[in-house]
């Protein structure tokens, strides 16, 4: 009777303390619910509020710990444990075969002797034909004026009735080495020809997100002087040939003391355009240093000086269309690269 007893007990024991293991399980299940498998709007909408702000206090823990743990490391002299790597889509693009590598001899064998390296090797100085499409719009004039003041040596004339063929043979018998033209569609400017003289190539270039340096805020007015030119992330062989492409449009002996910089930086194969001037102040009264604060400046010591950028204008995004052998030709032209929506399949498959 005694061993009877003492047996449903202990098994009564196990009972109850399963019982909670149970109901703490069916409890983390349900919070763990999906929102998208609740129907009801409010409640989902309350389930994922609830769920990002329980992320969201994990997180502030996380970094908390990794904080206090690396304050520890140091105090003891030791080497903080290292950082984890965010996976971003830069980071895991899918393997290509074409990237440059420094010591790559074919590379540079191209460098001297494609179509840019008299103007790369300072041979020549870049001089640039500007024009439009046939259909000009209200804002391509504001847009072509800017681009005037950012290319030295750029030159604008009116397309008329003539014929791109016409317009390059001109360029050619007055020495043009490069030619741009400014396509409009619905009064907004929404593409780029860059065509190389004489002997090409010519990118189509589709231009968005397009801001003039009136519409930025705090602008600032860029100088004569010639810029300084920053191509970043042309990973690639095509990559590395837009980006002679874009370098032949510039000079490449720049004035440093204008402290102007022209940057063209590729990002998932989109190029982001951006145009700054250095801004040198003073940590006491943060005021740029004039002409005739000059001398004093020379006295103050490196530590007293902040600099900052200060953007001119124009603000746009160019994504390539596609890369052609020679001048512009449509018929006959041969092809180096031409994007299809098929080559869209991937996030992680870049380009340039």
């Amino acid at each position: 009777m005694g061993r009877g007893k003492e047996k449903r007990e202990r098994e009564e024991g196990a009972e109850d303390t399963s019982a909670p293991t149970a109901d703490a399980q069916q409890k983390e299940k349900k919070r763990r619910t999906l929102p998208s498998t609740i129907k009801n709007k409010d409640k989902r909408s309350a389930v994922h509020s609830k769920l990002k702000h329980e992320k969201k206090v994990e997180k502030r823990k996380r970094i908390k710990a990794r904080d206090i743990a690396e304050k520890k490391a140091l105090e003891l002299g030791e080497e903080p444990p290292p950082r984890k790597i965010p996976r971003t889509i830069e980071n895991t693009r899918e393997a290509d075969e074409t990237v440059c590598r420094p010591d790559d001899e074919e590379l540079f064998a191209d460098n001297d002797a494609d179509e840019f390296s008299s103007i790369l090797n300072r041979q020549h100085t870049p001089k640039i034909l500007i024009t439009t499409s046939r259909f000009n719009s209200t804002r391509g004039p504001a847009f072509i004026e800017e681009l005037l003041s950012v290319i030295p040596n750029a030159h604008y004339y009116q397309r008329g009735t003539y014929e791109l063929k016409k317009i390059m043979e001109y360029a050619k018998n007055r020495d043009f080495t490069s030619v741009i033209v400014v396509h409009t569609n619905r009064r907004e400017p929404d593409a780029l020809l860059i065509i190389g003289l004489p002997n090409g190539p010519t990118a189509h270039f589709k231009l968005s997100r397009l801001v003039l340096r009136k519409d930025i805020k705090n602008h600032g007015n860029p100088t004569s002087h010639k810029p300084e030119l920053i191509l970043t992330n042309f990973t690639t062989r095509l990559g590395h040939r837009v980006g002679r492409l874009i370098a032949s449009l510039f000079p490449q002996d720049p004035n440093f003391r204008g402290r102007r910089v022209v940057t063209f930086h590729n990002q998932r194969d989109f190029i982001f355009f951006r145009h700054h001037r250095y801004i040198f102040e003073t940590k006491e009264n943060k005021k740029s240093l004039e002409k005739d604060q000059a001398k004093k400046a020379d006295k103050l010591s490196h530590d007293n000086l902040i600099a900052r950028l200060q953007e001119c204008g124009p603000r746009f995004t160019l994504k390539l269309i596609s890369l052609q052998h020679g001048t512009f030709d449509t018929k006959n032209g041969e092809y180096e690269w031409v994007h299809k929506p098929e080559m869209d399949t991937s996030r992680r498959r870049f380009f340039l």
